[in-house]
């Protein structure tokens, strides 16, 4: 029997609210990791500030966006934690080796580190790009669980996105590291704010493509019939046309 018409428009709508809320967290990140620093950085220079002090200046937005997550959601949040972590030693390092390079670095470092433990999720029960999904789409966890059980096509392929977006972080992080220690200091923060957009954008399309060809998509979003079609097909379901 076909879904009701009051059903069908609220998965479309829980669906549009999921993917908002994807935008919107992209947005806040992209904006505190990545425009803010980069930013703050030209404008502390322009007004005569140092190379490595503009460097450990701007490196206050992306700590103080992780901070102030940590406070408002009254947990502590472990990646948090450890973005933290990196950026304190990674300052008090640069300070001591009065290296502006190393505060360059803190970038591939983190990246390399991150990429790591993604791959490191490999040998748990479930990795790291299933429970990205999952935190993405909350209303949908009954639903891929039961698909992680039933499905091996399901599990394989989020398994070869936790290989694929742990290898392109290494990658990434390689970048970042030699550009660090190759290129002018002042074009570094500019470059390396580029370089988080590409490797995002890049991860992101092959993902999707393989979602589409392999048919997972349309396993978490399966095609939905119009409320016209539905009452169509509930109407000659009911005189037994069908």
């Amino acid at each position: 029997m076909a879904a009701p018409p009051d059903e069908i428009e609220s998965a479309t709508g829980g669906k549009q609210r999921e993917q908002g809320a994807a935008r919107w967290q992209f947005a806040i990140t992209m904006l505190c990791d990545v425009v803010l620093p980069a930013g703050l950085y030209y404008v502390l220079r322009a007004a005569g500030v140092s190379e490595l002090l503009a460097l450990l200046s701007s490196a206050a937005a992306p700590a103080l966006s992780t901070g102030y997550s940590i406070v408002t959601r009254r947990r502590i949040d472990s990646v948090g934690v450890f973005v933290l972590a990196i950026l304190v030693l990674v300052g008090l390092g640069s300070l001591l080796s009065d290296s502006p390079r190393l505060v360059l670095a803190r970038g591939g470092l983190f990246t390399g580190l991150i990429a790591l433990w993604i791959l490191a999720t490999l040998f748990t029960a479930r990795p790291f790009t299933y429970w990205a999904l999952k935190s993405l789409l909350p209303g949908k966890a009954e639903a891929l669980e039961q698909f992680w059980h039933t499905e091996p096509t399901f599990r394989r392929v989020w398994r070869g996105l936790t290989v694929l977006w742990g290898c392109g972080l290494l990658v990434d992080a390689a970048l970042r590291m030699i550009m660090a220690y190759t290129l002018p200091v002042d074009s570094v923060p500019a470059l390396d704010g580029l370089l988080y957009l590409v490797t995002y954008l890049v991860l992101q399309v092959i993902t999707h493509i393989i979602l589409h060809r392999t048919g997972v998509l349309r396993m978490i979003f399966p095609r939905r019939a119009k409320p016209a079609e539905s009452a169509e097909a509930a109407e000659a379901e009911e005189t037994g046309t069908v």
